[in-house]
């Protein structure tokens, strides 16, 4: 039996919820970014409980088909830009129909609608997100991460980072490296 959990993005969200399902004794198969796979089927009270303890962490157990397709989009999304090293040989709208197996139109009109932002922008805010990260990081210089991020350039990168975060990557990574060595 599948579950589905809402707002569950991280290896520690994943921690969580494991931590959840042992504490009600429920078996799992595994626990994926917005999945969790059942070794049997849940009562209702417990799926309550869950539901409720989820709740108190910040997730929330989805019950509703659109709610939950919309978790899948964000969850393909998030792996494909945030756990994947692998280079994407298709674009992104494609990559999302492939592997959700429905009509990209359909996928983007239900993500907008559910979220009032559409596909691109939820990409989009998650791939500064990520450049931020690894400018932080420090191993890669703005060319290699522009690739990995499927940008066309360093320049379109730049331009959409500072249209985003209303700085320049190099500002960001200067003020990322200060606050760095403050908290040394």
């Amino acid at each position: 039996m599948k579950l589905y959990i809402k707002y569950m993005v991280s290896l520690r969200c994943k921690l969580m919820v494991k931590y959840e399902l042992e504490k009600l004794d429920l078996a799992y198969t595994t626990v994926e970014l917005g999945i969790v796979d059942l070794k049997k089927g849940i009562t209702d009270e417990l799926k309550q409980q869950l539901k409720l303890n989820l709740g108190v962490i910040g997730l929330e157990l989805l019950d509703d088909e659109k709610s939950i397709l919309v978790n899948k989009i964000k969850n393909v999304i998030i792996e494909m830009i945030h756990y994947s090293d692998e280079v994407l040989k298709v674009n992104y709208s494609d990559y999302i129909s492939e592997t959700l197996d429905y009509d990209y139109t359909y996928l983007s009109n239900l993500f907008s609608e559910v979220n009032g932002i559409t596909i691109q922008h939820f990409i989009i805010n998650h791939k500064i997100e990520r450049v931020k990260e690894l400018l932080l990081y420090d191993e890669m210089n703005l060319t290699e991460i522009s690739h990995r991020l499927h940008y066309s350039s360093v320049a379109h990168l730049s331009n959409q980072f500072k249209k985003v975060t209303g700085q320049s990557p190099s500002f960001y990574k200067k003020i990322g490296k200060k606050r760095k060595s403050n908290l040394e």
